[in-house]
């Protein structure tokens, strides 16, 4: 029976997990990691805080299961990427984060070229993906070394090998969706041509071995975090969907074997590629999610996010608000819009704003829904969702209100660790299908519409407005 050391270095931290053959965690630590926010939409982390995150969480794993490891999987936060020096490993910059939105103007400069960029890649030309941060390393920071996404530097550090996996190379601008490789032509256009880049490796492939955690483990599995989740709920069919609630939302639906184009403002990429077969997803995101709600607390609305349903109000009473707190994603595409509450009153209090920033997360993802159903030309059956955040009853119901969609809750919150093991698996064993590799499982909470749906559409109306409003204002502040 395999047993894996799952590790997810995530945004707000790290979790490694040690599973076994039918998915039972046999030891887990977590070792937390702190973004930092700069004024101008900067989002870093000290790549060395990301290493000794994965060190220590992984080497506490493997001590709390007290069983011998077979395989190391990794999954990553895809967009995240930094310089280093490929002959001694040591970073040149900080790790640019995702949320990162400085390369905006990189993106403003190559406005005319986005329809190429799109048909090519199947992502839209924003900050949100690897290039273009990468490019703004390029002209900011540092012109040595090496520029990747963080998870080919810490495969280096555990391995000494140079590569990233399908998934994440799908998410950077400069690969086409087609075949997953780089693309010179996007490189020269995004001014990393000449660049030394890794190799693609598959994700049920080998890619290297490390004695960090304890004997010489074979390194495997490697993905991005949200496919990942999408492996593990079992989202192994086109039109099967889950969202997961982290750091941001991200909703992931799955698309088949063929590399489609989202007609709806949704990024296309590859979900895996398992047995030389590309299975491929569109996906949106809502980048404050669990950030949104340390937000929350930062401010002293409520003490932690198990405070969210306590503190909530039973009706937000008109209060809407867009949590643009790190820009807008599909199908705005608004990297420059900024948050805002609207239908405040003196009888407002802490409790209605708290709802209301819950129910505008829960808008954003039902709006993503809507645009996946858009593309697929059926209806979502159900939304699985996993997460953090999956423990606010409140938001849950507001998702499956405002969606109109039945919400089915992953039993476990290791989805993302779990998916990476799975691939471990695959790659330890080529003749174990992928669907017993994953294995089953059932809903932990379904949540039903209490809405009927002409409430559901009333209030989605009016958060539009809101978002209309909010984002004409900043337009015409900006052309004072």
């Amino acid at each position: 029976m395999t047993t894996v050391l799952a590790i997810d270095q995530g945004t707000s931290g790290t979790k490694a997990v040690v599973t076994d053959g039918e998915g039972r965690v046999l030891g887990l630590a977590e070792h937390p990691v702190r973004p930092v926010y700069l004024p101008g939409g900067g989002v870093e982390q000290d790549p060395r805080e990301l290493l000794d995150s994965v060190l220590e969480a992984g080497r506490r794993a493997v001590a709390q299961a007290g069983v011998p490891v077979d395989a190391v999987a990794l999954a990553n936060q895809g967009e995240t990427v930094l310089a280093w020096d490929p002959t001694t490993g040591e970073p040149l910059s900080t790790a640019i984060v995702w949320q990162d939105r400085r390369s905006e103007e990189i993106c403003v400069r190559l406005r005319e070229h986005a329809d190429r960029v799109a048909q090519a890649t199947g992502l839209v030309l924003d900050p949100y993906f690897s290039a273009p941060k990468m490019a703004w390393l390029r002209e900011n920071v540092t012109g040595e070394g090496v520029v990747t996404t963080s998870d080919s530097w810490l495969v280096h550090r555990l391995t000494g090998e140079f590569v990233t996996d399908v998934s994440t190379a799908s998410r950077s601008l400069v690969t086409r969706l087609d075949d997953a490789d780089w693309d010179d032509g996007l490189l020269e256009l995004f001014g990393l041509g000449g660049e030394r880049l890794p190799r693609v490796a598959a994700n049920d492939e080998v890619v290297g071995s490390t004695s960090a955690f304890g004997g010489d483990l074979p390194v495997c599995g490697l993905v991005v975090d949200q496919q990942a989740a999408l492996l593990a709920e079992n989202c192994l069919t086109a039109g099967e969907a889950k969202c997961t609630f982290g750091t941001g939302a991200f909703l992931l639906a799955n698309t088949g074997t063929s590399a489609t184009r989202s007609t709806a403002g949704l990024a296309a990429s590859v979900a895996w590629r398992v047995r030389g077969e590309t299975s491929y997803c569109f996906d949106g995101q809502v980048y404050t999610a669990a950030s949104a709600v340390r937000w929350l607390q930062d401010l002293g609305m409520i003490g932690s996010a198990a405070d969210l349903d306590v503190v909530a109000a039973d009706d937000s009473e008109g209060v809407l608000c867009v949590p643009a707190l790190a820009g807008l994603a599909a199908p705005w595409w608004r990297p420059d819009a900024r948050a805002s509450f609207t239908g405040m009153t003196l009888s407002t209090g802490r409790g209605h704003l708290v709802l209301a920033v819950l129910q505008g997360v829960a808008a954003q993802v039902a709006e993503l829904g809507d645009l996946v159903v858009a593309d697929l030309g059926r209806p979502l059956s159900a939304l699985r969702v996993d997460g953090g955040l999956t423990r606010s009853r409140v938001l849950m119901q507001a998702v499956a209100d405002l969606a109109q969609v039945t919400i089915e809750v992953y039993p476990s919150e290791h989805a993302t660790p779990l998916g990476a093991a799975a691939l471990a698996r695959a790659a330890l064993d080529p003749a174990l299908p992928l669907r017993e590799a994953v294995g089953g499982w059932k809903p932990a909470t379904t949540y039903e519409p209490h809405w009927p749906a002409e409430r559901a559409a009333e209030f989605r109306a009016r958060w539009h407005e809101a978002v209309r409003t909010t984002t004409t204002r900043q337009e015409q502040e900006g052309e004072r």
